[in-house]
This record gives structure tokens, C-alpha cells and sequence, in this order.
């Protein structure tokens, strides 16, 4: 990995590429420092409030300041999730789907259009969650129509502007710039956590042994993103393919070409565990508004639904897992795949071509989905566990932050590694025609 990213300084075109990713994600940070006009970012920092908590933890942590890209790239991934799925789904836009170049501009610009209305949603609403409480409102400004429409104006914008700046480091640098701007998000909160747990252990309020528990179970997941990441089901394929034979031959030979078809173990990523955040956010959305026109329901959602209780921690179990049986079977159909094969001339050997292949396929990816449901499961419960034995609470240890982080950068590494081996292979074949012009 170390060498991979020398080499690259090493070269003027990838070099450049890296800076300006630098650039562009500098530019972001720079924007979470810039308070929403209107807005006492003293006053919502102390406001402990789960939601802001729960949605922070999903942007970056931005929420808590009500910053000009407080809703970041939010709106763009959950409009381009509802895009991906309906894709597969209506016949207009898997249509265009199969046009190539031009069918995916179409779908991002539907996906941009989608991002913007359901950003301008989202901030209408927590927009008016923070003008609820007078104090929250800057001095200079009185709370009103005009300080809610500046709020919703300067979010949809940062929305607008966050998701260019996603897009430009996609296109122009090097890794998939909204991954880039999620991830850089969940890190810049370490610093600040890592030294609140510094000063518990100074007073004396947290032990070394607890600290050595808790970094050592952060090696064990990481290792085990790692692995789950990259694990994946081959499935063997044959391709019958015509050699030899000429025109006077009474007859051809064939030869079959062997390869595989991968199914990665975790096919749906952190899906499944973004739409499992969004549909829990729900019941704090329904207590906020029912704090004193319905006390009971509050309190009853306050009692049972709370983040981190037993009910709440099984719910988010259940809804992973169905999430991730609903995009595995959206994302990777059998029949498709089944079909696909037979054009080609290729079969699974000892599975019949067509249907058979199909129900083949898709007994194991139903499998597979099991075992990653389970996984990003048990990767949403270990976190809450471990910060309870070991009693760091101050370091938001978060199995989808990690995985998150550690997939980002394995895609990246995946991605600088192609850019240098093409770049070798110019290499060679420049040196080869300067050798036969001479």
C-alpha cells in the first residue's frame, strides 16, 4: 500500500490527481467550519438531542453545528440508492440503462434532480427543528419566515455544491469523490474523541486495560472488514469457444475457456445499514413532535425505542437484514445472469444451461446474503457491546464507520494500483515504438 502511493508521486499525472483530490476535500472541510447564517452554533452545540446524534452519525457529524454542509452528501446517497433500485424496476429507466454513455448522464442528471428535491426536503425539516427554540437563533436575526428560508436556501446549496465537489474529485482525481467525502467526514470526529478519551485516563476515570480491550477489538474488526470486504463466492464457468479448422478440414476442434463468476460476500455494502439509520429515525422524529401533545407515545418511544436499547438494537438487527435481502435480490438476478451465460456460449459445469442455472445462482446468493446480513449485524451490535464491557464512551466506536473507511480505502488502493499499471504498460509501449522508429 506505502509503495503504491510512492510510486505515484513519483508520477507528474498521478501526482496531480492526488493534490487536487487533496484540494477539493480541503475545500469541503473548510465549508463544516461555516455556520448556517441565522444559526447560534454555541447554543445547538449543547443541545443534546438524539436525533442531531443519530443523523450526525450518518453525515460526518455535521449536524450537531448546523453548518453551511451540515446535510452534506446525505441527500445524494439516499437519492441515488432509490435511483439504483429503481432502475431494476421500471422499464423506462432500465432502458436507459443499457444505452451506454448517454443512458448514464441521463441517470445521474435524474439522481442530481433527486438529491436536490430530497435535500431541500430534509432541510425544510431540520431547518424548523432548530428555529423551534428561540435560543438557537443568532443574535441579530428574529425568528421567522425569512431566518427559515435563508436556513433551507444555505443547505439545499451546500447540498448543490458538496455534491460537485464529489463529483469533480470522481472525475478529475483519484478515488469516488461522495465515498471520499463520507469517509473524511467520519475521521475528522477522531481527534476530538481520541482526546476526550485522553483526558478520562489522565483523571484517572478510565483504566489501561480498558483502552488496550477497546484497541484491540478495533484490530479484530478491522481485520475482519478486511477479510469479509474481499471474500467472495467463485462460481465456476465454462465458454465453449471455436479453434482451429480450416477450410478443407472435415471439421473444427473445440476448446472450452475456463473462468469464474464472482458473488462477493457482502454484495450490498453499507446499504443495508443506512436505510436501517433512516427508517429508525422515524420514532425520534414522532417523539420530537409529541413531547406535549401526546406525552405517552413520547414517552413510550423514549422508553423502548431510545437509541442504544435492547428493542431498538433488535429492531435495527431485523431491518439490516431484510435490507439486505431486498438489495441483494434487486442487484443480482439469476435469471439475467442465466441468460447472459447461454448467449455467451458459457454453463456452470453439471448445471444445466437456463432455468436450472438460475435456481442455482440464486440458492447461492441467498445463502451468501444470510451470511452478510449477519455480518453487518453483528458489525452494528459488537460496537454498543464493547463500549459497555470496557466503558470507553467517548470514542464513538462505530462498526459502520469503520467499515465505511476501510472499504474506501480499499477501493481507492484498487484504483491508484490500476492507474500505475497503466501508466507502466504506456511506459513499454512508448519505449517499444521509439526502439523501431530507431
Amino acid at each position: 500500500m506505502l509503495k503504491a502511493f510512492r510510486d505515484a508521486f513519483r508520477i507528474p499525472d498521478l501526482q496531480r490527481k492526488i493534490v487536487f483530490t487533496l484540494l477539493l476535500l480541503a475545500v469541503y472541510r473548510l465549508g463544516n467550519a461555516i455556520p448556517t447564517p441565522g444559526v447560534n452554533v454555541a447554543n445547538l452545540s449543547q443541545t443534546s438531542n438524539p436525533l442531531l446524534g443519530l443523523i450526525g452519525m450518518i453525515s460526518g457529524g455535521n449536524l450537531s453545528q448546523f453548518s453551511i454542509f451540515a446535510l452534506g452528501v446525505l441527500p445524494y446517497i439516499t437519492a441515488s440508492i432509490v435511483i439504483q433500485l429503481l432502475t431494476t424496476t421500471l422499464p423506462a429507466l432500465e432502458k436507459l440503462s443499457k444505452e451506454g454513455e448517454e443512458g448514464r448522464k441521463k441517470i445521474n442528471q435524474y439522481t442530481r434532480y433527486a438529491a436536490i428535491a430530497l435535500g431541500a426536503v430534509q432541510a425544510t425539516v431540520f431547518s424548523l427543528f432548530v428555529s423551534s427554540n428561540a435560543a438557537n437563533i443568532a443574535v441579530g436575526w428574529t425568528p421567522g419566515l425569512f431566518t427559515l428560508l435563508v436556513m433551507i436556501l444555505t443547505q439545499v446549496a451546500g447540498v448543490a455544491f458538496a455534491m460537485w465537489i464529489g463529483e469533480r474529485i470522481t472525475e478529475v482525481g483519484i478515488g469516488n469523490g461522495i465515498s471520499l467525502i463520507i469517509t473524511l467526514g467520519i475521521i475528522a470526529r477522531y481527534p476530538t474523541e481520541i482526546g476526550a478519551t485522553a483526558t478520562l485516563f489522565r483523571e484517572g476515570n478510565l483504566g489501561i486495560l480498558s483502552i488496550v480491550a477497546f484497541l484491540a477489538i478495533i484490530i479484530v474488526v478491522v481485520v475482519g472488514i478486511v477479510y469479509v470486504y474481499q471474500a467472495e463466492r467463485r462460481v465456476p464457468v465454462q465458454y465453449a469457444r471455436a479453434r482451429g479448422g480450416t477450410p478443407s478440414s472435415s471439421g473444427r476442434n473445440y476448446s472450452g475457456q475456463a473462468t469464474y463468476l464472482p458473488i462477493k460476500l457482502n454484495q450490498a455494502g453499507v446499504i443495508p445499514v443506512i436505510f436501517a439509520s433512516a427508517m429508525l429515525i422515524l420514532p425520534n422524529l414522532i417523539e420530537q413532535a409529541t413531547v406535549k401533545r401526546a406525552p405517552a407515545i413520547s414517552t413510550f418511544i423514549q422508553q423502548y425505542l431510545a437509541a442504544g436499547s435492547v428493542w431498538y438494537t433488535g429492531i435495527e438487527v431485523l431491518l439490516i437484514i431484510g435490507f439486505t435481502f431486498l438489495y441483494n435480490s434487486v442487484q443480482f438476478d439469476p435469471k439475467r445472469i442465466a441468460e447472459q451465460l447461454r448467449e455467451a456460449g458459457g454453463f456452470i459445469p453439471g448445471v444445466r444451461p437456463g432455468t436450472p442455472t438460475a435456481g442455482f445462482l440464486g440458492n447461492i446468493s441467498m445463502r451468501i446474503s444470510l451470511w452478510g446480513a449477519l455480518f453487518l449485524a453483528i458489525l452494528v451490535v459488537v460496537p454498543q457491546l464493547v463500549q459497555r464491557w470496557t466503558g470507553v464512551t467517548t470514542f464513538q466506536f462505530s462498526g459502520t464507520g469503520l467499515l465505511i473507511i476501510v472499504g474506501v480505502a480499499l477501493e481507492t488502493l484498487k484504483q491508484l494500483e490500476a492507474q500505475l499499471t497503466v501508466r507502466r504498460y504506456d511506459g513499454f509501449i512508448s519505449k517499444g515504438r521509439i526502439r523501431g522508429r530507431l
